[in-house]
């Protein structure tokens, strides 16, 4: 009988150890994320650049982050949109490259897009044009539309220059609601 309880408690330290395990590797995943956003925020404009880039290619990264830090330590707005949206346009700009040489395995490899996913995505974009590049700001769909675009040979001009209206028009709304905070709620200042 004792022994029949056996291996119900070790299924148990198991199950234990695992939760364990995912739980110190999340807290150690968060704590890195969170000393890189520091570390990118001493960096200024170059770090937000950085950021932004990362944001806009293959990385799930929020670079509003450090857009936040920047405009709290009271780098210049202007900076700082403009830096975020080249970083990011230039990351947008290369998920529409990689989309445009046609290697549907290196997407779904690298970007971790799924095939059915930029199927119906380039059903959806079929005569709407190049201009829909603009919503490449849209977090999930945003990079699926981009390189889509870029699978479908869409006007690289009309997409790059779409783009970054979109990005630029998404990072100056975050610096105007980042201002609105620190109004209301002037303990956000530094």
């Amino acid at each position: 009988r004792i022994s029949a309880g056996l291996p119900r408690f070790h299924q148990y330290t198991k199950q234990t150890s695992l939760h364990n395990f995912l739980y110190y590797s999340d807290m150690l995943l968060i704590t890195l994320s969170m000393e890189f956003i520091s570390q990118l925020s001493e960096w200024g404009y170059i770090g937000l650049f950085i950021a932004s880039f990362l944001a806009g290619s293959i990385l799930p990264f929020s670079s509003e982050i450090v857009l936040g830090v920047l405009l709290l330590a009271k780098y210049d707005p202007w900076g700082c949109v403009w830096a975020a949206s080249l970083g990011n346009w230039l990351g947008g700009a290369s998920c529409y490259y990689i989309g445009r040489l046609g290697k549907t395995e290196w997407i779904n490899k690298y970007l971790r897009i799924k095939e059915d996913k930029i199927i119906k995505t380039q059903h959806f974009l079929e005569g709407k044009g190049a201009l829909l590049g603009f919503f490449s700001f849209v977090p999930g769909i945003g990079d699926v539309f981009v390189v889509a675009l870029g699978l479908m040979r869409a006007n690289q001009w009309g997409v790059l220059v779409s783009m970054f209206i979109g990005k630029f028009l998404r990072y100056y709304m975050v610096v105007i609601g980042i201002k609105y905070l620190t109004q209301w709620f002037p303990s956000l200042s530094l």
